[in-house]
């Protein structure tokens, strides 16, 4: 039996900055953008991946969520505490420039990792963390 990720979610609080970051530092497509009830869900993926989906969703995409839900997701979000994704690449420091050099805030510049990658670590503009990894040369 096969099993493959075919999507993972990203929570942002603003699609518009979502997308500034995600398509034009990252070079991800857009792939799909979508409204419903007043809500937003845009989808972004790696042209060399076009099986994954990383899909730009709310805080908390559920429109019959209480306020005091809401808030409390928001708080999290902005704070950092909700999780993003790992990239792989085949140059962290190139990657940790490009980035960089577009204005992301920097969580840790690019170090070779006890576990075998280097790699390097930013916040996106809603305050997730993303990492950019390869594997270390043995």
């Amino acid at each position: 039996m096969d099993i493959h990720l075919s999507q993972c979610f990203i929570a942002v609080d603003d699609h518009d900055k979502a997308l500034a970051f995600y398509r034009d530092v990252l070079g991800l497509e857009v792939r799909n953008d979508v409204g419903f009830e007043g809500m937003r869900w845009v989808t972004v993926g790696s042209p060399a991946q076009p099986d994954v989906d990383i899909v730009l969703e709310p805080p908390l995409a559920d429109p019959n969520a209480s306020a005091a839900d809401k808030e409390a997701v928001a708080e999290l979000l902005a704070k950092g505490m909700l999780r993003g994704v790992i990239f792989t690449t085949d140059d962290v420091d190139a990657t940790f420039e490009r980035i960089r050099a577009a204005g992301a805030e920097v969580l840790q510049e690019p170090v070779d990792q006890p576990y075998g990658v280097r790699d390097c670590a930013f916040r996106d503009p809603a305050g997730n963390m993303l990492r950019f990894s390869r594997p270390r040369e043995r």
